[in-house]
């Protein structure tokens, strides 16, 4: 039922949209919880009740163990930042989606942070621009038809490089970049260059999807291959985000183009 509700609603355009912003609306009230990590949190359930991304999580705590700061992209509503800061890790935060921007700032203010953040509402590209940005939640994206999101869910966001939003802020500090944007990672990291040769060297957990959430007619992420390989020639190493964290090689990369092999996860540290 609810299924067809909504299949019924993003068939008009207006009805869509008084539907979302009454939703967003209704979901701005929601309360701060307790988490068991010791920070309030409020936006997502599965964020707050730890359900969300176990291993992922376990992953991201052990990282920022050793590093000086986090730099959050697609930051939604501040899950992993809270994590950071709660550890003590100042943290650069950047997210354009309005309704995440929203509990992002709630979440740092509430838990006593807001002169540890850097927020930034923006989305990451090669340069300077206003493009469209497609859905919301954990699944917004740049890209058009990606994750079955309707046409209709569409609103502009500006567009920066991360060199011009990071400038020399890195020089001297071991950073965790973690990138979760829904597809448009091959574009952020075109505007990336000069950080991604940073001294020292940044570590980056980046969402990459191969086959997941392609748009329509679209089989292959076009840039997974060229992802990985923009990382291999600035001499990084990739492995799998999960507790074993085995090394995966640019062998293994083609072998999943010609659809050889499927990895275990969507999450890679590079380093």
């Amino acid at each position: 039922m609810k299924t067809a509700i909504k299949s019924i609603i993003e068939r008009f355009p207006a009805l869509a949209l008084f539907y979302r912003n009454t939703r967003d609306l209704l979901d701005q009230r929601q309360p701060l919880r307790k988490t068991q990590w010791g920070f309030s949190f409020s936006g997502n359930d599965s964020m707050a009740d730890g359900s969300f991304e176990p291993d992922e999580t376990k992953v991201v705590r052990r990282l920022l163990g050793d590093i000086d700061v986090l730099v959050n992209i697609g930051a939604n509503v501040g899950y992993y930042c809270c994590h950071a800061l709660s550890m003590g890790r100042p943290v650069i935060a950047v997210e354009p989606n309005t309704r995440n921007l929203h509990y992002l700032l709630k979440n740092i203010q509430n838990n006593g942070w807001a002169q540890l953040a850097e927020v930034f509402p923006v989305a990451m590209g090669r340069s300077a621009d206003i493009l469209k940005m497609w859905g919301g939640g954990t699944g917004a994206s740049l890209v058009k038809g990606w994750a079955s999101i309707p046409e209709s869910y569409v609103t502009q966001v500006p567009i920066l490089s991360l060199d011009r939003v990071l400038g020399d802020t890195l020089q001297g500090k071991k950073a965790l970049i973690l990138v979760d944007i829904e597809g448009a990672e091959f574009m952020m990291l075109q505007g990336a260059k000069q950080t991604l040769m940073n001294e020292p060297r940044p570590i980056w957990l980046m969402e990459i999807s191969s086959t997941e959430h392609q748009p329509v007619d679209t089989v292959m992420n076009p840039n997974f291959t060229k992802t990985f390989e923009l990382f291999f020639a600035q001499g990084y190493r990739a492995f799998r985000a999960d507790e074993a964290g085995q090394e995966i090689t640019s062998l293994e990369v083609q072998q999943v183009i010609d659809g050889n092999q499927k990895l275990s996860t969507h999450n890679f540290v590079f380093q």
